[in-house]
């Protein structure tokens, strides 16, 4: 029977505690054609591109074969057959389930970490390369006090991080040199240059001023996540990993003023610290490896903005509002990268590991099964967004609820990013002095704004800056 992707609601099913097994009463599982063509089109690019560090490569195939939108029009194909699923794909072996209703991706993300893991294998598997004591892949009292040390780094609850005027000077520091280097170049700005200079952004927030151009660190970064795209097929290399601990540590003993790495020492002296050092430490890698997406989110919310001069001008007449302002809050670029999030998600595959088993309206779902939400699928689905393929930053202007239909560009749930408000602070700002101070045009794209592409190829746009 086919069932309708549109208007699901109604209860969402409760965590299994008795009646029929996930042996008696099984989730429905796509046929052995129907697994392939998931794991063909759905799961193999997003594969491909690169999980942990992207490969420049493999992502401009992609956009260039259109990848990203047939994985969308196959997770619709397999919703229209299956109704509410969730479906478990026929892998011998393995224990895998794809969600297909909005109401169960709340739930999953809600019901995290009991009894969908965070900590699911795969992640733990890749993530292990730099960071394998990492509240992300922890679980039980680990990750509960793993996560309150990120929470509070991080400033988990508040739009404007308690740090914020201090980061600030850095924010319009590296922003003023990037544009003066652009400048220099005739006006021509690309990834690699934004990069750069997002990253020394980055190194002075989260380690000190000294780390501006610590390009060693990024480097060892970038090694170990390549060796991390590859899980458990590549051995660790545990002597860049603690090279990367050990760098990081020497970070956090100098405190430099106005970083992160001093608040860590600070919280670190504390009596009510209940973590170690060491365990401390990893979870700055975490945060190196979040701010990698971050500047491709922000790089291409400046084409988003080149290509709606409307949104622009807006944007501009913002900044100019809250130009005398400590730390601007800047909402309209802020939904700007939240878009950028939404219409190309940096985490496309959300992944959690249930447990034990948990039963949903048709079927108990097995212990042990990996449970994957692919973003894109829900972000993108035309048939019940009607702003699914445009520039749309008005859905942000309200924290989204339980209520409505699942956008996650920083998860949800308890396992939501603790650092999604730093990210969108500091992304936001640099932005805002790019934009401020510079007339800004898309050279490399040709986006219509009525019809946004399924994958943007953050490393091959090219912009022209000129003086406004």
């Amino acid at each position: 029977m086919t069932h309708s992707h549109t208007g699901r609601t109604g209860p969402v099913g409760s965590v299994y505690d008795s009646g029929p097994t996930s042996v008696q009463n099984p989730l429905p599982t796509a046929s052995p054609v129907e697994t392939a063509k998931i794991l063909a089109e759905v799961e193999l690019p997003t594969i491909s591109k690169g999980p942990i560090i992207r490969r420049p490569r493999m992502v401009a195939a992609v956009e260039n074969l259109g990848l990203e939108a047939r994985a969308v029009t196959r997770m619709q194909t397999i919703a229209e057959k299956y109704g509410r699923g969730p479906i478990m794909l026929a892998l011998p072996g393995r224990k895998m389930s794809m969600v297909l209703d909005p109401d169960h991706v709340h739930r999953i993300l809600e019901e995290s970490p009991e009894p969908f893991a965070t900590a699911e294998t795969l992640k733990r598997h890749a993530l292990k390369h730099f960071e394998p004591q990492v509240a992300l892949i922890s679980h039980g009292p680990e990750r509960a006090r793993r996560r309150e040390v990120n929470e509070q780094l991080l400033d988990h609850n508040h739009p404007i991080h308690r740090m914020a005027q201090q980061f600030m000077p850095a924010v319009r520091e590296e922003a003023q040199a990037l544009l003066e280097q652009v400048d220099t170049a005739g006006g021509s700005l690309d990834y690699s240059t934004y990069f750069k200079a997002w990253f020394r952004l980055v190194n002075r927030v989260v380690l000190g001023d000294s780390y501006r151009d610590d390009e060693q660190l990024i480097e060892l970064m970038e090694t170990q996540r390549a060796r991390g795209n590859w899980a458990f097929f590549r051995p660790v290399d545990t002597d860049a990993r603690d090279e990367i601990h050990a760098r990081i540590d020497q970070a956090v003993s100098r405190a430099e003023p106005g970083s992160i790495a001093a608040f860590m020492n600070e919280m670190g002296t504390s009596a009510n610290s209940e973590t170690s050092r060491e365990e401390d430490v990893q979870q700055i890698p975490q945060w190196l490896f979040a701010f990698d997406p971050a500047g491709m989110a922000s790089y291409r919310g400046l084409a988003l903005l080149a290509s709606h001069q409307d949104r622009l001008d807006a944007a501009r007449f913002q900044v100019d509002e809250e130009a005398q302002a400590d730390t601007p809050m800047l909402p309209l670029l802020r939904a700007t990268v939240l878009e950028s999030l939404r219409l190309w998600a940096t985490t496309p595959m959300i992944l959690r590991e249930t447990t034990r088993e948990v039963e949903f309206e048709h079927g108990v779902m097995p212990e042990g099964t990996t449970v994957l939400i692919f973003a894109p699928f829900f972000h993108r689905d035309e048939k019940n967004l009607d702003f699914a393929h445009r520039f749309s930053p008005e859905v942000w202007d309200h924290e989204r609820t339980r209520d409505e239909w699942p956008l996650v560009p920083f998860s949800a749930g308890p396992g939501l990013c603790p650092g999604r408000h730093l990210v969108l602070l500091l992304t936001s700002n640099f932005i805002a002095q790019i934009v401020g101070q510079r007339s800004i045009d898309l050279l490399s794209h040709d986006l219509e704004p009525g019809r946004l592409p399924a994958l943007l190829n953050n490393f091959s746009l090219k912009f022209h800056l000129s003086q406004r």
